[in-house]
Parts: structure tokens; sequence; C-alpha cells
């Protein structure tokens, strides 16, 4: 074991260690001081529990240190982000154990809480600043908080920053800190989209590793319950937590509305419990978690989100009641027990549609879980082998192998043996009822269906009845206003024209009058408007009736060409 001082720390952060009761370094504290201290971008994969909040902390205020220009207004020297608002906190918290007796300032900003008084906070800039990415860029375009200064990027629990969907707010962010920075990146597992975001922020970047990803503490002990049902897995999780009453339990499911509803179930059963979900505001997770902490409560009911990341000392048991989507999680679940040297148990519930998630996660950590109660589903009995990934251009299944398939000893480009190269295809069978006489005669089995004739209004279409016919009385000629009895309104009947003009248009100021409504009925007249024509006479066209617009003599001489 190696003491802090030869790590390469000062006298002053030694000595605030020692009255935390820090004497000696962990394994990933012990290979990440020394290479921060040069500068060194850095990859650290390693477990929560295992004291990687010091392992970058410590180097951090060490280097802070030495440079005794304070940060200007809405500023800061060191930027470290964190998925979760409980994480956040939990960082910020060690931090400022750490800083005890230094000048150096440390604030926190999360969602949730008060985003006027995080401003305010900010005004006089700060040391170092944890925070979410989103509740970031809310300051940050509120003028809040500049990013220009920033010396030191660290990316806590980045796999989850990305499986929250981060990606974007994280490169917003990269592009407003300076390309001259020391970038440290620390995840629990190292999936492809953690190297290619390492690639992109990292320059040079050195790899700590301590536990190998998808292992767990090797002091949990796990079991699973073969379960028929949610009811079951309900029961199971409250005899287990009679038979130990001493105990301080996490119980875990995929859901905020399942972690809710059997939060309250077990509060109705009298047992001290709180929870924690997305659904919680700022000041009950804290609350919860605080009450947890203080041993007031004994059980805490969370999802993955919530509870990743968080420290929370003395957790005896942890309960699997969901398993997880993503095997992964599993092992920051059971990571929440066993810290700091004791031992731990972790009991998974397993319900028939979760064999598949319990087999994931039996490959990922390359174990077999022990089998508590139940039976193990035939299927899981021998851990099947890791399936092999696809490839396009060989791919094997039956024998197949790309371009040369072998299934039923087939091969690729080449026919069956039982069917020549010139050899068409035999016809296909009619499914109709003359079958070869029908095919003969061109007919299908659409020449066969019975037609049905198709209402006009739609009704009995289904019944195969004929169209009603329309009668006399579904003419418009039976209505009121087209009626056989009803005068004649536009003259003769179909085809007869207008009648002649006798007479010429009358003298006047050669303009027609707007007929009036009613005015083309034969016979009717109008008044005579004031100022129009002669005085005290109604103007009528050649015919007695009613004057239409445009007209004069050439008009009438077209009518006798015509």
């Amino acid at each position: 074991m190696t003491n802090f001082h030869e790590l390469g720390l000062s006298k002053q952060i030694v000595a605030t260690l020692s009255q935390l009761g820090y004497e000696t370094a962990t394994p990933i504290q012990e290979q990440a001081i020394p290479l921060l201290l040069q500068s060194r971008d850095m990859i650290g994969l390693a477990q929560t529990g295992t004291g990687k909040t010091a392992a970058f902390g410590l180097p951090l205020i060490e280097m802070l240190l030495k440079d005794a220009k304070r940060p200007d207004n809405r500023t800061t020297r060191t930027l470290i982000l964190a998925p979760t608002r409980e994480l956040v906190n939990q960082i910020a918290a060690n931090l400022k154990a750490y800083v005890r007796g230094t000048p150096l300032k440390i604030n926190s900003v999360v969602g949730g809480a008060s985003i006027n008084k995080q401003q305010q906070m900010l005004e006089k800039g700060t040391d170092i600043l944890v925070a979410t990415p989103g509740r970031l860029l809310d300051l940050v375009s509120r003028r809040a908080i500049g990013l220009t200064t920033v010396r030191y990027l660290v990316l806590d629990e980045a796999d989850q920053m990305l499986d929250l969907g981060f990606i974007h707010d994280l490169r917003k962010i990269s592009k407003m800190v300076p390309n001259k920075r020391q970038t440290l990146l620390f995840s629990a597992t190292m999936p492809k989209a953690i190297a290619d975001l390492a690639g992109d922020y990292l320059k040079d970047p050195v790899k700590v590793e301590v536990t190998p990803p998808g292992k767990a503490a090797d002091k949990v002990e796990q079991y699973v319950h073969f379960v028929a049902g949610k009811n079951d897995k309900t029961v199971l999780l409250k005899n287990a937590l009679l038979a130990n009453p001493d105990g301080r339990s996490m119980v875990f499911l995929r859901t905020k509305h399942g972690a809710e509803k059997l939060s309250k179930h077990l509060a109705d059963q009298q047992f001290a419990v709180a929870s924690i979900h997305g659904n919680k505001s700022q000041g009950q997770r804290e609350r919860a978690l605080k009450a947890f902490r203080d041993g007031e409560i004994k059980v805490l009911v969370a999802t993955d989100v919530a509870a990743r990341g968080i420290d929370i000392p003395g957790v005896t048991h942890v309960f699997n009641y969901d398993l997880p989507e993503v095997p992964d999680a599993y092992v920051h679940r059971i990571g929440r027990t066993a810290r700091a040297g004791r031992d731990g148990i972790a009991i998974a519930f397993c319900a028939p549609d979760e064999t598949r998630l319990l087999r994931d996660i039996e490959r990922l950590m390359n174990i077999e879980i022990t089998v508590a109660s139940g039976q193990r589903p035939a299927e899981m009995r021998s851990p099947a082998r890791p399936t092999k990934a696809r490839n396009g251009g060989n791919r094997e299944g039956g024998n197949r192998e790309g371009g040369n398939r072998d299934g039923g000893n087939r091969e690729g480009g080449q026919r069956s043996a039982n069917r020549n190269r010139g050899e068409a295809r035999p016809a296909r069978r009619p499914i109709f009822a003359d079958g070869e006489a029908a095919l003969e005669r061109g007919e299908g089995r659409s020449n066969n269906r019975p037609t049905r004739q198709r209402n006009e209004d739609f009704r009995g279409q289904r019944r195969g009845e004929e169209a009603p016919r329309f009668e006399a009385d579904n003419d418009l000629a039976a209505t009121s206003d087209f009626g056989q009895g009803r005068k004649k309104q536009f003259g003769g009947p179909q085809g007869e024209g207008r009648p002649h003009r006798a007479e010429g248009r009358p003298q006047g100021h050669g303009k027609r009058d707007h007929a009036s409504h009613g005015a083309h009925e034969p016979g009717a007249k109008r008044p005579h408007r004031g100022g129009q024509g002669r005085p005290g006479q109604a103007k009528t066209g050649g015919n007695g009736g009613p004057v239409k617009f445009g007209g004069g003599e050439g008009q009438q001489k077209r009518r006798d060409r015509a």
C-alpha cells in the first residue's frame, strides 16, 4: 500500500486526508494521481466505490493550488460533468472536504434547483464547477458562466451520460472549452461509443484500468430466485427484508412507476422505506438519501438513473426486483454493496420473461449465479457460447457461406442437381374449380368470383340486391321549385333562343341600369333611378322586358347577321 505523500501530493493535502481518515491510496488512486500530476489526458476504467473521485480530484486540487491566479467573474478553471444530480452533489461534497483550509471555491449546479440562485452563486467565479450537462448549458445561455478559461475537463460516468442521451450536449460543451486543456474520462465500461468519445476529446491519453469491465466486486455473494411473476417477487422481497431487520437494503426496478408503486406497498406493510427516481423533486431525493445514510430508513427503492454512482456506506443487500435491460447496469447495481472492503449480498428475481436478461448478465460476468429458489430453465442450464457476429460476406447459417450457399448441398452460383439448367419450373397447380380447362380458356381465379351489384346509396351492397331505379318521384321535376305547374322562368322550351328585339335601344347616356332582384322575370319593371334617362320614365328593353348589360346598335347588327 502506498501513502499519499509518495504519490506527489503536498503536505497540506496529505494532512487534510489524514484528518478525514485516509492514510493509504486505493489501486486506482495509486495509478492515476502521478500521471495526472504530469498533465496527461487519461481514460480511467473503474467501478464505483473504488475511490476514483479522489483519484482525479486530489491532483486537480494540487495543480490549482500551485497557480495563485483567482478565477474571473462568471468563469471557472475546472469543469466536472456527471450524469445525475445525486452524483454531482456527491462529487462536490467530497471535493469540498479535500479543500478544507484552502482558498479554492467549489460549486455545483444541477437541474431541479433554482437557476436564479445558481446564477448568483457563480457571479464571483469558481475554481471547480461540478454540473450536469443540461443545467450547465442553461446557465451558459444566460451568460451566467463562461467556459473559455477552463483548463481541466472531467467526464465522470461517461458511459451513463451516453446512455442518457447527453452526447449532443457534450459536443456543444466541447466546442465552448479551449482546445488547450487536460481532459479526463472515467467510465465503468468501455463500449465502442466511449472509445469514439475519447478519440474526439482526448489527446494521447493514458489508460488506467483497475477492475475489468463486467466484473463485480469479489466480496459480493450473488443469488437468483426463479419466480412465476411479480407477486412472487414481492413475497420473497418482504421475507428477505424481515429476515434482516438490521440490514440496509437497496431495491432496483426498471421504471419510475414501478419503483413508486413498490415503495408505497412496502410503506403500507410498515417498512421504513423511501424511493428515488426521476419523478421526484431534487429536495425529495436529497431528503431520501440523507435519511438512508443516517439510518432513519432501512430500504431505498431506486431506478438505475437515480442511483447511479452514489456512494452510500453500509449497504448490506442489493435486490434486483427487475433485471436490467443492459447487462452492465447489473454490475453497477450490485456495486452499491461490498464497498470499502465489506461483504455484501446481491439477490435477483428472475421471471420467465427475464431469462434472456439473466443469460446476458451471466455471459458478461462469465459466471453462473447461484440459484436460491426455483429451477433454472432448461435453455439456461448450460451457458450458451457467445454468438458469432454476423458477417455479410461470409455468413454461416445451415452451412451457408456468403456467395457459396451450402443449404441442402446447394452451392452458391450452381443450381441443384435435381434440375437441369434449361429446365423450367413446373407450372403452378390451379387452385380454382375447373383447373386445367379454366387455364386453357384464359380464366383466372378472379374471373370466377361472383359479382355483386352495388347500390347507389350503399345500402344492401353485401346482400346482392339490385340498385334502385329512379322513378318520377325521385326526379327534380317533382320538387316544389321545379314542378311542372310552375311558371317558366328563363324563356321557352330547351333549344328555343331569345326572342328578337323589335325596337332599337332607347336613347340616353348609353349605359344600362343594373337589374334589380326579380328583374329577370318577364314583365317585371323597376323604378327609375334619379339622374338616369328621362325624368319619370322607366327604362325597358325592346320587348318590354328588363334592360340587359351591354348591347347597343353593334349588338343588334350582330344579331341580325346571325
